[in-house]
């Protein structure tokens, strides 16, 4: 029982759009802690996934995030919205590809970083 609240914490956490909003703080107030916040956040989620043995709750977590954030980048990239001018050259769908597969280097890095605490424990 106590797994499964921990996957689904794990998969709760990973509902944020976290490319999404790192996304629209980079639009909107051209700052850069938006896409810090994500790494940090998904990073540390993916460590205590990993030192839990919880990777499936990673994948869901990482899958749902990247739907989230999908449905709200393509909402914004018409008319009023972004318009690809901004996320030059490759638009907004395409920086989130891009920074989508981009968080998951640190995630991978975190979860080995966990393989070995778990080993000295």
């Amino acid at each position: 029982m106590r797994k499964l609240g921990l996957n689904l914490l794990i998969i709760i956490v990973y509902c944020f759009p976290f490319v999404y909003f790192a996304m629209d703080k980079d639009f909107n107030n051209g700052s850069m802690i938006g896409y810090l916040m994500m790494i940090v956040i998904t990073s540390l989620i993916a460590f205590l996934g990993k030192w839990s043995n919880n990777i499936i709750a990673i994948v869901i977590g990482n899958i749902a995030s990247a739907f989230v954030s999908y449905y709200f980048i393509s909402n914004l990239s018409g008319e009023g919205g972004w318009d690809g001018t901004f996320f030059k050259p490759l638009g907004p769908t395409g920086s989130f590809i891009f920074f989508s597969m981009l968080n998951l280097i640190p995630q991978f890095l975190a979860m080995k970083l966990a393989n070995k605490f778990k080993k000295k424990v």
